[in-house]
C-alpha cells in the first residue's frame, strides 16, 4: 500500500480568504499541487448540502443553487470576537447564519448551516439532516483536510506535517485557531508563517547577496504588497543574514478582489434600476 508510506517532507499551505493552494518542495523545485479538478488553486468554500460535505470547486458550483448552505470567508471569522464591529457588518451580508458562540467563553462566533435544501412540507419522505453549528476553525480544517488529501494523492504518500501562512496582522488568537484547524485536519503544523515573509521567500530574496550580507543598508528592507481576494496588506520586511523580520504591517481587511466585485455589482444593479426601472437584486 503506497499510501501507508509517510512523506518525510513538509507541505506548505496558503490558506486564503477566497482561494487556497498547497505546494511541496521536490528535487529542489516548488511543485504547486493540483486539486481533483486539475486546478492549482482551490476556492476557500465548504458546502453542507443534504448530508454531503462539498469542498472547493464542488462547493463553488453549489453556490448558485444552494447559497445558504455554502460557507466562505472563514478566514475573516477565525479567532475573532462576536462583538467586533466588522464582524457584525459581515454577518449582515453572509447568506449563511453566524451567531454568538454558545460554548466556551461565549465571546467567539459560530457558523450555523441548515443542510436541508427542501422545506419540511415539500416532501415528508425526504430525510432531514440536523443543523450544523461550526466554529470557523472547523470550516478551515475541512478545507485543510481536502488540500492534505490532494497532496497525498499527488505524492502517493501520507502527509503529516505542514506550514500554513497567515496575514502579518493576525493576532495570537487568530494564529492559535489556525494552528488548531491544522490539528483537526490531521496535520502537525510546524510553523505559522507570515504571508509577506512567504512571498519574500518565494522570490528568493533571502538568497540575494546584497540583502543577505547586509552590504547595502537600504537594500535590507523590502516592501511587500499583498493584494488578495479578501484583504490588502502592505508589510516592510527586514533581512538579516537570510532571516526575515516583519518590521511593520498595515492594510485593509475588507479591500480584496471580492470586495471590489461586490462594489461593482452594487453599482451596476443601481444603474440598471435607475435607467431601466428594473430591480435585478
Amino acid at each position: 500500500n503506497v499510501m501507508a508510506t509517510e512523506f518525510d517532507g513538509v507541505i506548505g499551505i496558503d490558506l486564503g480568504t477566497t482561494f487556497s493552494c498547497v505546494a511541496v518542495l521536490l528535487h529542489d523545485t516548488i511543485d504547486v499541487i493540483p486539486n481533483d479538478q486539475g486546478n492549482r488553486t482551490t476556492p476557500s468554500r465548504v458546502a453542507f448540502v443534504n448530508g454531503q460535505t462539498l469542498v472547493g470547486d464542488a462547493a463553488m458550483n453549489a453556490s448558485l443553487r444552494h447559497p445558504k448552505q455554502v460557507v466562505f470567508d472563514a478566514k475573516r471569522m477565525i479567532g475573532r470576537k462576536w462583538g467586533d464591529k466588522d464582524m457584525q457588518k459581515d454577518c449582515a451580508v453572509w447568506p449563511f447564519g453566524v451567531e454568538q458562540q454558545r460554548g466556551g467563553d461565549k465571546t467567539g462566533v459560530e457558523i450555523v448551516v441548515d443542510p436541508n435544501t427542501a422545506a419540511p412540507a415539500d416532501d415528508e419522505d425526504v430525510e432531514r439532516y440536523p443543523v450544523k453549528r461550526l466554529a470557523p476553525e472547523q470550516v478551515s480544517a475541512t478545507l485543510l483536510r481536502y488540500l492534505k488529501g490532494c497532496a497525498e494523492r499527488h505524492l502517493g504518500k501520507q502527509v503529516k506535517r505542514a506550514v500554513i501562512t497567515v496575514p502579518a496582522y493576525f493576532n495570537d488568537a487568530q494564529r492559535e485557531r489556525t494552528r488548531a484547524a491544522g490539528k483537526i485536519a490531521g496535520l502537525e503544523v510546524l510553523r505559522i508563517v507570515n504571508e509577506p515573509t512567504a512571498a519574500a521567500l518565494a522570490y528568493g530574496l533571502d538568497k540575494r547577496p546584497a540583502l543577505s550580507s547586509g552590504d547595502e543598508e537600504d537594500a535590507r528592507n523590502i516592501l511587500v504588497f499583498d493584494f488578495g481576494g479578501g484583504t490588502f496588506d502592505v508589510s516592510i520586511i527586514s533581512v538579516d543574514n537570510g532571516a526575515f523580520v516583519v518590521v511593520g504591517t498595515a492594510g485593509h481587511t475588507h479591500l480584496g478582489g471580492q470586495d471590489i466585485d461586490a462594489k461593482l455589482t452594487k453599482y451596476l444593479m443601481e444603474e440598471v434600476k435607475r435607467r431601466h426601472k428594473v430591480d435585478v437584486s
